[in-house]
């Protein structure tokens, strides 16, 4: 999924500079060439248009026969998955990794998350 993530978003021209057309991806331990602060926030920003939307209960405008809340979700992934490929990051290692390490956290367990000071959400 990142790969096709980024590489539509690559075919687009999305990772390449629109004045000299030089190639903007990154490798791994590279500098990054993008805005990594401008990339989070293009990922907050559907984040944040999810919430509006189910908030507002909208069906999306692009697919009406989905929730905005659904569509926007979608659009926050495909963002993350473009641009950990542009970084040359390995976020589904990372991923596998945290769910594992996730696994075994004692205040991700119900009985600590109820205790006096536990995670409530």
């Amino acid at each position: 999924m990142q790969n096709q993530c980024h590489g539509l978003a690559y075919a687009c021209g999305w990772w390449h500079d629109l004045g000299s057309g030089a190639d903007l991806t990154s490798t791994p331990g590279e500098p990054a060439k993008r805005n990594v602060a401008e990339l989070l926030c293009l990922v907050h920003s559907e984040v944040s248009e999810a919430m509006e939307g189910h908030r507002k209960g909208l069906a999306d405008d692009k697919l009406p026969h989905r929730s905005m809340l659904e569509v926007e979700l979608a659009d926050a992934v495909i963002r993350i998955f473009d641009m950990a490929g542009g970084l040359g990051l390995d976020v589904a290692g990372a991923i596998a990794e945290k769910l594992e390490f996730n696994a075994t956290r004692a205040d991700h367990q119900p009985d600590n998350r109820r205790a006096d000071g536990g995670k409530k959400f």
